[in-house]
């Protein structure tokens, strides 16, 4: 059986596309080039299914969530407050797997972040 090697891309719809992209680069430290590459560093994927009427990824009309996995959670939270990006209040520790946050992007998508135990 073949099976898949890993994430190759994600793709996001945008009302401004230079502008998101911009956004990731200076928000969230997402290094690419002018193609969208970006070479992440080794760890973990999670592929989770989630209820249709579930809210944990956001709006309903939002279909998928992407989860960024962060060396410190708290200096990213706070990196994303001072560019004044929408920050959910809350945090979430689950033991043996982590701590996670929120942000919304500009336009709106849910993001979840995630610093592993």
């Amino acid at each position: 059986m073949e099976r898949v090697l890993g994430i190759g891309g994600y793709f996001l719809r945008a009302k401004d596309p230079a502008a998101l992209s911009s956004w990731y680069r200076e928000c969230l430290g997402l290094e690419t080039d002018e193609h969208g590459l970006w070479q992440q560093q080794p760890g973990p994927t999670v592929v989770a299914t989630f209820d249709a009427d579930s809210d944990y990824l956001g709006p309903r009309t939002q279909q998928t969530m992407l989860n960024f996995r962060v060396r410190d959670l708290d200096a990213m939270l706070a990196q994303l407050r001072a560019h004044d990006a929408e920050v959910a209040p809350e945090i979430q520790d689950m033991e043996g797997v982590g701590r996670f946050g929120w942000v919304n992007d500009p336009e709106g998508n849910r993001i979840e972040l995630w610093q592993p135990a």
